[in-house]
Parts: C-alpha cells; sequence; structure tokens
C-alpha cells in the first residue's frame, strides 16, 4: 500500500469517509486460543468454575465488544451488525479453548475488527472468570481467518 487512508495530506489522523461507497454483504471470522492448565480446562469443561459458566459468559461479552468496537478502537466506524456469534470448542491434548467469532452486515465498510475484538474480549472474559484457578493462562493465536465483501473481495488465510 502506498497512501494511508487514515490520514490527510497533512499527516493528521482522522476517520475515513466512506460516504460513497456501495452497501455489500459482509462477513468477518477471526478465531484465538486460551490456553490453560489442565485442571483449569476440566474445570470448565465439567462447569466447575466459582463464577459461573464460563463460556456462556464470556459468548456474551464478546458478541457485546463486537457491538461496541468503534468505542475501543479509534478509527472504526459504528457500525450496524446484523449477525454476531461466538463459538468454543476444547482442545484436551493442548488444554486449551478455542474460539471463533463470525460476524456480517450490509454496509459500507467490513467487520474484520469487530470480529478480531469479539474473539479478544472472549478470551480476556474466560480469563477473568477462571484467574482465581489458573493465573498462567495465555490468550493468543488471535488472526482473521475469512473476509468477504467490499472491494476487496474475499480473503481466507492459509
Amino acid at each position: 500500500m502506498t497512501e494511508f487512508t487514515h490520514l490527510d495530506e497533512e499527516g493528521r489522523v482522522r476517520m475515513v469517509d466512506v460516504g460513497e461507497k456501495e452497501d455489500t454483504q459482509r462477513t468477518a471470522v477471526a478465531k484465538g486460543r486460551v490456553r490453560m492448565s489442565e485442571e483449569t480446562l476440566s474445570r470448565i469443561m465439567d462447569a466447575r468454575i466459582k463464577k459461573g459458566n464460563v463460556l456462556e459468559t464470556a459468548r456474551i461479552a464478546g458478541i457485546m465488544a463486537a457491538k461496541k468496537t468503534s468505542d475501543l478502537i479509534p478509527m472504526c466506524h459504528p457500525l450496524n451488525i446484523t449477525h454476531a456469534q461466538i463459538d468454543f470448542s476444547f482442545d484436551t491434548v493442548n488444554f486449551a479453548v478455542d474460539m471463533e467469532a463470525r460476524v456480517s452486515l450490509a454496509g459500507k465498510t467490513g467487520v474484520e475488527m469487530e470480529a478480531l475484538t469479539a474473539v479478544s474480549v472472549a478470551g480476556l472474559t474466560i480469563y477473568d472468570m477462571c484467574k482465581s484457578h489458573d493465573k498462567a493462562m495465555e490468550i493468543g493465536r488471535i488472526h482473521l481467518v475469512y473476509k468477504s465483501g467490499g472491494k476487496s473481495g474475499t480473503y481466507t488465510a492459509k
């Protein structure tokens, strides 16, 4: 890329004007992982965390975060998200909870940041719910795996 779209001619930060862009159906999928001790994973799987249902709390937090992304990331546009979903799976070999967020809308700008934010906050919520059992948990591998819509078309991570 030869130009930075969030800078004007004088190098001042600005929000990109998307007013003239066409609405298209847009979807983004992001993934992440929370690694933990075997004991902590077992407690999550068996619903033995004292604070409550870890994954449902993380699911709600992630969806709420997707809706609030423009409040957290300075140059993100406020979006009228039409769908947000977060799913979890267990990796019992590596003692981890894998997270996947899918966000979509019909609009002028993409939802990649919303999907990435959803996964990030879901991971932070898992940490918060389980920190009394395992302060060494690691949140990571957060990345975009798919996006569709808009001028740049479809992207699928390798």
